[in-house]
């Protein structure tokens, strides 16, 4: 069995695909929630995407940036990352979401436990 180390170095294991976004303003609430089921469709279509949590900022420390919107995605691996990103359904998507969006940053990680 591998060790932590080595897992946590190559690509497998679990890897979380998070992404922030603030819409344009434009972007009506029905838009929105078709953007929003686009997205979370993607986990029966994407056979690497595991699962899909989103939810908008509730913070009481204003430190959010503008970003409204937290889109959760749990892979595989890093290879099944690069096989969500080449999917020809999120390519079709990504399209139409990132058109809609002001501005996104996107992080991928593997989460760590502490013991």
């Amino acid at each position: 069995m591998a060790s932590e180390a080595a897992v946590a170095a190559g690509g497998g294991g679990v890897v979380k695909h998070v992404l922030l976004a603030k819409f344009k303003d434009e972007v009506t609430p029905e838009r929105l929630d078709q953007l929003i089921r686009g997205y979370a469709a993607l986990v029966d279509v994407v056979p690497s995407m595991k699962a899909f949590h989103w939810g908008t900022d509730v913070s009481i420390e204003n430190m959010h940036q503008g970003f409204t919107h937290v889109f959760e995605s749990t892979f595989e691996s890093t290879e099944g990352i690069k096989e969500y990103i080449e999917h020809p359904e999120h390519a079709k998507f990504a399209d139409q979401f990132l058109a809609a969006l002001e501005k996104t940053l996107i992080i991928d990680y593997k989460p760590t436990v502490i013991n």
